[in-house]
């Protein structure tokens, strides 16, 4: 008698559960490999935006002449601060809708947040003291603009920064 050579049914069953075990360990992988990446970019989004407008805000600050608003030992949502150029005098921060914007002199609002991130909860303290040049505090949340509404884009951040100004 002649043996036939092939797979049995119970051969072939396991060979296709392993095989689907496997497929299905690396499609997931693969599926939180991509979601991982997004969720990185989105805080990188949020950080990096955060942090440039930080810096614009309180590199401000240090080259200005003096500050205008916020009166001294309060708050307000805006900042108003003099510079040593007439062009840029009076430089303001302002919350406007989801935008941080900054004015200079006469010209026109600048929005310094981009499209993907939404900024809330703008705060500015000046906490300076007589005999000391001025200092603000700066204070501001940046939310990324979730349009998908799924977990990965979901991030926001708040930004704190203290800044004299210098000695003229």
């Amino acid at each position: 008698m002649m043996k036939k050579s092939g797979f049995t049914l119970v051969e072939m069953l396991l060979y296709m559960a392993i095989l689907s075990v496997i497929l299905f360990a690396l499609s997931s992988f693969a599926f939180m490999s991509f979601q991982s990446r997004i969720k990185n970019q989105t805080i990188a989004e949020v950080e990096q935006q955060g942090n440039q407008i930080m810096d614009i805000i309180l590199q401000t600050v240090r080259n200005s002449a003096a500050i205008n608003s916020p009166a001294v030992q309060a708050s307000g949502t805006s900042l108003s601060v003099n510079t040593y150029f007439g062009a840029t005098t009076p430089t303001v921060f302002a919350l406007s809708g989801s935008n941080i914007q900054m004015t200079e002199g006469a010209g026109s609002a600048v929005n310094l947040t981009g499209g993907r991130v939404a900024a809330s909860v703008v705060s500015f303290s000046n906490l300076s003291e007589s005999g000391a040049p001025g200092m603000v505090r700066a204070q501001f949340t940046l939310t990324y603009i979730n349009n998908a509404g799924t977990n990965e884009y979901d991030f926001n951040k708040t930004f704190y920064g203290t800044a004299s100004l210098r000695w003229p």
